[in-house]
């Protein structure tokens, strides 16, 4: 994908295409309008995996050692994480029961609030996807390099990086057939060593090898405050059937089943798996790490050859984590782009049925801020991981506020305990969204916002080329 593979289409007589005009909102078209007509759909087995497989991609394998830097207090982080994680998942569930389209957040944020949030959720989103990629890919690097590149020259970080984005490229252009097999067969793969790992691991925890419970030494709040933003990445993607919703079956049913049963999965093998890796490598050992599960599974039952066998399952959860990314990287800004909000590019689908433009695109941009983070950062993976879940705060959020919105206004048709109930869940996701959001640190929110108010002159642009204030020469 560092190569131009799907060139934008163009008329026969060579010229740019005029723009598309804009249809009516995802949000406004009733679900049997909302998916797209032939498109090749997968059911609940396939969205559950759809979610499971971009939640847990390589930065599960990855997040002990960046855990590892506050101690033990990080496991609280964790759990708050999980709680706000799963508030975030149950009320996705309700909204995605009201708008099936496809979208997730955009259409939410669009339908409660306009078209302005709407983009900006969208144009957030696609930040969070191509430089979350960049940080699986990072993440997925350190496992390659238990069998080659064991030196960890730069030079050759970046080159497995690149193919690391490339590949998963090819597989979502040939089609979406070859990718729901490639989801379901990865996350199937992934998936046992991790649960062996968080269950059976448990057994050999050493309780001397936690070290300090706050071995960073700051505040108890501000160290949970830290972890907790570092751990959240490891959810991103609990939204990802609500944005594919369009190419699930029975999206009002199975995008919300899948989005709460992929979440308490992950979730479980998370924290478990967290905390065999931490009882059972050594403190000090583990905070230099870069694979390590590799290392506690080595640890576990001695030699090389368990935590070579994990280390291949952490190379095939990146991979499947990529594949199911770089799909979903592309869906946020098509939705966008059929409503006019996005470049009409963005919209366009393969004969392959997939948006070839916004994957191309999408991985470019990961490409490039792989390759500076590799020359420009010391701590290429926390740098990362940072900026993505400060431009994914912001979806989260306004997702929140939406259901809350919704719940306030609609909802008192609905049974007083069940509205009280969901409207908690609601304020619950908003608060957990604020906490992560001032956990990010100073430096990713100027980055992310940075990037995030770059997208104000793109919708003047876009809504300049719709005709929006007038006719504009062509």
């Amino acid at each position: 994908m560092s190569r131009a593979i799907g060139v934008p289409h163009r008329t026969d007589s060579g010229a740019p295409p005029a723009p598309e005009p804009p249809v009516p909102s995802t949000a406004a078209r009733s679900p049997e309008a909302g998916p797209d007509p032939g498109a090749r759909r997968f059911g609940l087995g396939t969205a559950s995996a759809l979610v499971v497989g971009s939640v847990i991609g390589t930065g599960v394998f990855a997040l002990p050692s960046a855990l590892a830097v506050f101690g033990p207090i990080s496991l609280v982080a964790f759990v708050l994480v999980t709680v706000g994680a799963t508030a975030l998942a149950l009320a996705f569930r309700g909204l995605a029961a009201r708008l099936p389209g496809a979208g997730g957040p955009y259409v939410y944020a669009r339908d409660a609030f306009g078209e302005f949030a709407g983009f900006l959720i969208a144009w957030s989103y696609w930040i969070t996807a191509w430089a979350g990629n960049a940080a699986i890919v990072v993440a997925w690097v350190g496992y390659v390099e238990v069998f080659w590149n064991t030196d960890h020259q730069v030079g050759w970080s970046i080159v497995i990086a690149l193919s690391g984005l490339l590949v998963p490229a090819l597989v979502n252009l040939a089609g979406l057939r070859s990718f729901a097999a490639f989801q379901v067969v990865t996350t199937v793969l992934k998936f046992v060593p991790l649960l062996f790992m968080a269950t059976v691991g448990l057994l050999f925890i050493n309780t001397a090898n936690f070290g300090d419970f706050n071995a960073g030494g700051e505040s108890w709040w501000g160290a949970i405050s830290a972890a907790g933003a570092i751990a959240l990445f490891s959810y991103l993607g609990i939204e990802t059937a609500s944005v594919a919703a369009a190419r699930v079956r029975d999206p009002e049913r199975n995008v919300g089943r899948a989005t709460v049963l992929g979440t308490l999965a992950c979730a479980a093998v998370y924290i478990l798996g967290t905390v065999t890796v931490f009882g059972t490598v050594a403190h000090d050992d583990l905070v230099g790490s870069t694979a390590p599960f590799t290392d506690s599974a080595n640890a576990i039952f001695g030699g090389q050859w368990a935590g070579a066998t994990v280390a291949v399952a952490a190379v095939v959860s990146g991979f499947g984590a990529l594949v199911g990314w770089t799909l979903i990287v592309a869906e946020m800004p098509r939705a966008a782009a059929r409503d006019g909000l996005f470049p009409a590019r963005f919209a366009r689908q393969s004969r392959a049925g997939v948006p070839a433009f916004g994957i191309v695109v999408s991985t470019l941009l990961a490409a490039g801020l792989t390759v500076v983070s590799y020359t420009s950062f010391e701590q290429v993976f926390i740098t990362v991981v940072l900026l993505s879940v400060l431009t994914s705060v912001i979806p989260y959020l306004l997702s929140a506020a939406a259901q809350l919105y919704w719940l306030l206004t609609e909802g008192r048709r609905a049974r007083v305990g069940h509205l009280a109930r969901d409207v908690a869940v609601s304020v619950l996701a908003l608060a957990f969204g604020f906490w992560a959001l001032a956990g990010s640190g100073y430096q990713a929110v100027y980055y992310g916002t940075f990037c995030v108010l770059l997208g104000v002159p793109v919708y003047v642009w876009v809504r300049v080329r719709r005709g929006a204030y007038g006719e504009v020469p062509r």
